[in-house]
């Protein structure tokens, strides 16, 4: 079997040395074992996305040295599959219309989950005006149609899956094409991913992949859930909090490619660490 990773970064901000890693990891799998490393960019965010970014973000990779198979893949050119998605999903009853608010949902949640406050299931049983609306998968619904499953992660072992950590979590969103869960899970199928290489932020999104995949008759990858660059205070880069953006570092002369050995290397910039090792339950 050929191995295909790939690395999908959101072009609504400049990447950091956190995605410099995550690439680096991906990139470095799909070498090792003789298989494809693609690039897909996850750019269906709204006017947060930025078109200007995704020629950074290439410049950025190249700089450090990667070289990616294939032409770069657009989610915005893969609406139609999301909406398709979608729509099987409804056809089988398992996703309803919500228009709880944030404020709402935080006011009627008596428990919490990965993503914070739990949905509680406000628009589960009542009639709701699909126009506008966000489109909620039904988990207990779900799970029963779907049964037990179980994923594979290279560095946690064998997973049972507990989807029903995120609840009635959100397919298609209102102000977007679909969520990050649906669209990553179709896309990583689409693109014949056979190891999902990404951050251990998302080890717990991979529960609800894996029930996806069930849903919609999709492969079953492996997954690689590997360490993340966190600051002094423990907190892992971000573009929000302004993590030092590679684009910046490469005009300024910084060399790519030995900023890219130094990462495999582990030998971080000071204040900088590498935090590794995943709660199978987080």
């Amino acid at each position: 079997m050929t191995h295909r990773t790939r690395f999908a970064p959101s072009p609504n901000g400049p990447l950091h040395l956190g995605h410099a890693y995550a690439a680096i990891v991906a990139h470095d799998l799909a070498r090792a074992r003789g298989g494809k490393f693609v690039l897909r960019i996850e750019d269906i965010d709204g006017t947060r996305s930025r078109a200007d970014l995704v020629l950074e973000m290439l410049a950025d990779l190249e700089w450090l040295g990667l070289a990616w198979d294939g032409p770069v893949t657009f989610q915005s050119a893969r609406l139609g599959a999301y909406a398709a998605a979608g729509e099987k999903l409804k056809a089988l009853e398992l996703l309803y219309p919500c228009t709880c608010t944030r404020a709402e949902i935080a006011g009627a949640a008596t428990q919490a989950g990965p993503d914070g406050a739990l949905y509680p299931g406000t628009c589960r049983s009542r009639e709701v005006d699909p126009a506008g609306a966000a489109w909620r998968i039904d988990m207990a619904r779900a799970m029963e149609r779907a049964g037990p499953l179980t994923w594979t992660d290279e560095l946690a072992g064998q997973q049972q899956a507990r989807p029903e950590l995120f609840g009635d979590v959100v397919l298609l969103r209102k102000e977007a094409p679909a969520s990050y869960h649906l669209a990553a899970t179709l896309d990583d199928a689409a693109q014949n991913i056979t190891l999902v290489t990404r951050g251990q932020d998302l080890f717990a999104a991979s529960h609800v992949h894996r029930l996806l995949q069930a849903l919609l008759g999709l492969p079953l990858p492996v997954w690689h859930h590997h360490g993340l660059l966190v600051e002094a205070d423990g907190r892992k880069l971000a573009k929000r909090r302004g993590s030092p953006a590679l684009g910046d570092l490469r005009r300024a002369g910084a060399d790519g490619l030995a900023l890219a050995a130094a990462l495999r290397d582990r030998v971080l910039p000071a204040g900088l660490s590498l935090l590794e090792g995943v709660d199978s339950m987080s």
